[in-house]
């Protein structure tokens, strides 16, 4: 018995590529008590092999329709081509089972709410696969946001950065690539999560940097709230490992917290709190000539995560699996998503990038 005194979760793969193999599989083996592949589908023998090695008595198939037509299974993890995600989708849970779909959701917002309705009438079994809402980096900028520290916030930066000559399906257009899709909906989901108010007003560009497809590799979104609160979000593939940014940067009238990418420590670098300015005011008579810049005391603090935090895809993984086995709630809605590719979309739509 698992550390939840239930069963494995049996599991299904559907699509054996890279996602599957770097971003899945290494769970379900790590945690044999949580999780048993019992069917795998991809049309390359050679992947469905690798399977086999860990997994022996797991069943192979070319033909989904024909995985799905195996009734011993209780979690099917969909990594197929972006095009091709509601489809899956929609066949596994018209079958009865939970889904796991990996990012992006859909690639249009009237498809993602055909896929919503047919998660509804499905149960709500369906799992967005949005990891970056269980990244360390992530819950300590949550946590950043309420620190009475910082003073009165205005801005959330967020980045994801890389350098990679990507050359696969996912930066060709007519395959659903693009980071807008892949990277982006991670980011704006975070986004949304971290800010008080909903967006309002949206600024945003495409551009193509380093990848070798035809596809944006970087994405850039302004999201403006009705408060003083915006965010500022970009995935760029094509910076250089020595110069890259926090992953989470918040800027405030008392100081500015960031975090590292994957870190479960961040910094707070605010004006010491004992400190009081003193009394001034601003005037329309012709200023004095001098600098007005004062000496100002500042302090660095860490941040970290309490004790017992769980956190990354491991958690993720743990989380997926109360859902099924135990009802415990799942944390975070299809809705979350859905709000993700409402923005993603009308990024592709008003950008001039490709036309």
């Amino acid at each position: 018995m698992s550390e939840y005194q239930r069963p494995p979760l049996k599991v299904a793969l559907m699509g054996l590529g890279r996602s599957m193999f770097f971003d899945h599989f290494p769970i379900f083996k790590r945690h044999p008590s949580l999780f048993k592949v019992v069917a795998a589908c991809d049309i390359i023998k050679e992947r469905r092999d690798i399977v086999a090695k860990d997994f022996p008595s797991c069943k192979m198939f070319r033909q989904y329709t024909d995985m799905l037509d195996e009734r011993d299974i209780d979690l099917v993890v969909i990594s197929t081509c972006s095009v091709d995600h509601v489809k899956h989708a929609m066949e596994s849970l018209q079958k009865g089972f939970w889904t796991l779909l990996d990012t992006p959701i859909a690639l249009t917002l009237e498809d993602a709410q055909i896929l919503r309705g047919q998660a509804q009438k499905s149960k709500n079994r369906l799992i967005a696969m949005q990891r970056g809402l269980f990244d360390a980096d992530f819950q300590l900028a949550k946590m950043a946001m309420t620190d009475s520290r910082l003073g009165e916030i205005h801005q959330i930066v967020i980045r994801q950065e890389d350098y990679i000559r990507r050359d696969d399906w996912q930066v060709v257009k007519r395959l659903g690539g693009g980071a807008t899709y892949y990277a982006m909906t991670d980011l704006i989901i975070q986004a949304l999560k971290l800010l008080p108010l909903p967006p309002i007003q949206m600024w945003s560009e495409l551009k193509r940097i380093a990848s070798l497809g035809d596809a944006e590799d970087y994405a850039h979104v302004n999201l403006r709230t009705r408060g003083q609160i915006s965010a500022d979000v970009e995935f760029n593939g094509g910076v250089l490992a020595p110069s890259r940014s926090p992953s989470f940067m918040i800027r405030a009238e008392r100081g500015t917290f960031t975090v590292r990418p994957g870190a479960t420590e961040g910094e707070l670098i605010i004006i010491d709190p004992k400190h009081n300015f003193p009394r001034r005011r601003s005037s329309v008579r012709t200023p004095e000539i001098s600098d007005m810049h004062e000496e100002i005391p500042v302090v660095t603090e860490k941040v970290t995560l309490p004790p017992g935090t769980g956190h990354g895809v491991s958690e993720f993984w743990h989380r997926v699996y109360a859902t099924i086995r135990t009802a415990a709630p799942y944390p975070y809605t299809l809705e979350d998503s859905l709000e993700a590719i409402k923005f993603a979309a009308l990024m592709k739509k008003t950008s001039s990038f490709g036309k």
